[in-house]
């Protein structure tokens, strides 16, 4: 630890750098007599020792302050200890451990950034491996990442409180496994390390056909609750699977300037269809993310393998489209001046070019925008990905905006899978809400999967939205057919040989 020299010769704690940024805010609240010490000497969190007299009476011998008796800080009972509010006392440190039992509140990885600058937030931590010491916890409503906004406030983690009156209630013990296929890739790798900061995991797997062992051991490094597994290749794919509740597939290869997602059919429909072939076997009652490209065909590819194998539920099969609802929420923000975090805008249809279709007429909180700007954000919306790919001219795609997009799709199931009855997300799923039998648009998620589809964002829609709804379904119809016919194909294929 960073120490600095006191002027009487004592060593203290550098307030910077000293202590884990979780552990610090951990620290339990300095007694009164610690707060009334009077200043702080060279940004040292130690309080600087009252002053003594600077002669000594004759024939008197010099004598030490005795430390003043510290009183324990009442609580209201049923609330959560609060943070400290002063600069931190060397008398504290004793009593880290006992800190650390403590009740704690975790909110999104956003707010980290925050705590440096912000000291005196106190409903926030960073994720530092500790679970809270209540026997049950109840999820809150509001979230940093996604705003006030319930109907959308999924994000890389859950804000806990202790036990309330009312709300869902979940065990704060990490208990779900989630398995990731792909993960030594540009998006399996920052996809690992935030679902590794989530609280609600208890078992990592981490596969792909190379490299995976050393990403596993880099990972197993961070002190969050959940154990970092590692498979490689197709001989340990179906351990990889067994049990798991979550499996999330980003394999497959990245676009490349001048590629469309169509370009990437050939390569990683063959990838898809293989690792879900093992899905079916080992775990068919997980739920499925698809994350590789094309995710209007991949996903058609998916249910019809699943079909194949007898175990398809089409309430736990998703598309990940939500990277468009996350580049939807942050421009629509920047072009309005908006605060992000109160910002919501559905996207529908499916997750490749015109078929991505934002409802910025449904943007919460409500805002007008002009038919240049409408025209303007739509576009750059669908053209996202496009963007980045030509950024990174040829040294990859969007794989950091994916991963975390991801990352929150992730946590929603888990938050579903818990208990929480309030999850919505927009996902490409099997769908009635158009003549199309897979679409894009917002839902409720449950211990069971899809519970329902919000049919309403389709209502009162503008005359540009209305347009675009109808023009992107002849190519979105394509791409699913394109998807059901490869598996066909390959069907036909095996039963000839």
């Amino acid at each position: 630890m960073n120490r600095v020299q006191q002027k009487d010769g004592r060593r203290g704690f550098n307030s910077v750098g000293a202590l884990p940024l979780s552990t610090r805010e951990l620290l339990p609240s300095p007694s009164p007599a610690c707060e009334e010490e009077p200043r702080l000497i060279k940004g040292s969190c130690a309080a600087a020792l009252p002053s003594l007299p600077s002669k000594s009476p004759k024939h008197s011998k010099p004598t030490c302050p005795q430390p003043r008796k510290r009183a324990e800080p009442r609580r209201a009972k049923g609330r959560p200890q609060q943070i400290p509010s002063a600069p931190l006392s060397r008398c504290l440190l004793p009593r880290l451990h006992l800190a650390m039992a403590s009740a704690i509140t975790i909110s999104s990885v956003s707010a980290q950034a925050a705590l440096i600058s912000k000291p005196r937030n106190h409903g926030i931590t960073s994720y530092s491996g500790l679970k809270a010491s209540s026997s049950s916890i109840s999820f809150e409503t509001g979230s940093s990442f996604l705003g006030k906004n319930a109907s959308l406030r999924a994000s890389v983690t859950p804000r806990i409180v202790p036990k309330a009156k009312s709300g869902a209630q979940i065990s704060p013990e990490a208990s779900y496994k989630v398995a990731v296929l792909g993960a030594a890739g540009g998006i399996g790798q920052p996809l690992g390390l935030l679902i590794k900061m989530s609280p609600l995991v208890s078992e990592l797997r981490l596969y792909d056909i190379a490299n995976v062992k050393g990403v596993a051991a880099d990972l197993s490094h961070c002190n969050t609750p959940s154990q970092v597994l590692d498979f490689t290749g197709p001989g340990e794919l179906a351990d990889c699977l067994k049990g798991a509740d979550v499996v999330v597939i980003p394999a497959g290869v990245p676009r490349k300037p001048g590629m469309t997602r169509d370009d990437l059919f050939n390569i990683n429909a063959g990838i898809v269809k293989s690792l879900i072939e093992a899905v079916a076997d080992n775990c068919p009652e997980a739920f499925i993310h698809i994350i590789s490209n094309p995710v209007n065909s991949t996903v058609p590819i998916a249910a019809e393998i699943l079909k194949q194998k007898g175990v398809y539920n089409p309430k736990k099969l998703f598309g990940v489209s939500t990277l468009d609802v996350v580049r939807a929420n942050t421009f629509v923000a920047q072009k309005k001046n908006l605060k992000l975090i109160d910002v919501d805008v559905p996207v529908v249809g499916g997750h490749a070019g015109i078929t991505i279709l934002p409802l910025l007429s449904k943007t919460r909180p409500s805002v007008t925008f002009t038919e240049e700007e409408t025209e303007e954000l739509t576009k750059r919306i669908q053209n996202a990905g496009t963007e980045v790919v030509e950024a990174k001219a040829g040294a990859g795609s969007a794989t950091l905006s994916m991963a975390y997009a991801a990352a929150r799709f992730v946590e929603s199931s888990l938050r579903a899978l818990a208990g929480d009855p309030d999850v919505y997300e927009c996902t490409y799923v099997q769908s009635e809400l158009t003549e199309l039998p897979f679409f894009a648009s917002r839902v409720k998620l449950g211990k069971n999967g899809v519970e329902s589809i919000i049919s309403s964002d389709l209502e009162g829609v503008t005359e540009y939205e209305a347009k675009a709804l109808e023009a992107l379904k002849p190519e979105l119809k394509g791409s699913i057919e394109k998807g059901i016919e490869f598996v066909h194909k390959q069907q036909g294929a095996t039963a000839s040989v």
